[in-house]
């Protein structure tokens, strides 16, 4: 069974990812805020806040030397109120805390825990994107709504590719992965899927994650996503 580190994993598809790799057997950690009231039925729990270089250090402290076999980056946020996030009117300050969250945060993350991947055999690194970051789709028919989010999944798209050609050589695989349009808090009750499907898709994306497909923009179906 494998060692299995996700971040923000107190709710939503964390939350579910972590129930699905524990009813499998696996180990799971779950590095998140409220640690201290988490499940632990689910695995061992460990605060992390991904903004702080503190928090980070921290959470790389208390697993050195543990090996983990995959790190799914799954904390974010959608940012600032929709109507402060448009071409129009900005959030600044709401911008770059979405920036720190959902771009450097799955970074800061990653490169603290280098050693411990370097510690499994065959390690893999991934990152809870969305495509709402695609360039591809600048057809909006309307108004674009939420430049802060996509714009932050647009650049962790990026610094992901660029960490997947850093890690090959080591033989670390990473993916970008579009979790659906999921009911969580942050998709809302209308969304088209349960979490539950989209941690199931999310899985298996990664069980066959190797070096043939690192690197790449993937849906939780499976279906490569262009950038």
């Amino acid at each position: 069974m494998a060692t299995i580190l996700i971040t923000g994993a107190n709710r939503g598809i964390g939350l579910e990812l972590a129930r699905q790799y524990a009813a499998a057997g696996d180990t799971v950690i779950r590095a998140m805020r409220g640690a201290d009231k988490a499940d632990g039925a689910l695995g061992e729990a460990l605060p992390l806040d991904v903004t702080s270089d503190t928090s980070v250090a921290a959470l790389a402290q208390a697993l050195t030397g543990r090996p983990i076999d995959l790190l799914i980056n799954n904390a974010g946020v959608i940012g600032p109120d929709m109507a402060r996030q448009t071409g129009f009117e900005m959030d600044f300050a709401g911008f770059l805390s979405t920036l720190d969250v959902n771009t450097l945060g799955p970074l800061r993350v990653t490169q603290a825990l280098l050693p411990n991947l370097r510690a499994a055999r065959g390690a893999k690194v991934a990152v809870v994107s969305s495509r709402m970051g695609q360039f591809d789709s600048g057809d909006f028919g309307g108004p674009s709504g939420f430049v802060a989010y996509r714009a932050s999944k647009a650049a962790v798209n990026k610094v992901f590719q660029c960490l997947a050609a850093d890690l090959r050589g080591e033989g670390i695989a990473v993916a970008m992965l579009h979790p659906g349009y999921v009911r969580t808090d942050m998709g809302g009750a209308g969304a088209d899927i349960e979490p539950a499907d989209s941690a199931r898709g999310i899985r298996a994306v990664l069980a066959g994650l190797d070096l043939a497909s690192t690197g790449r923009f993937m849906a939780y179906d499976g279906t490569a996503l262009a950038w």
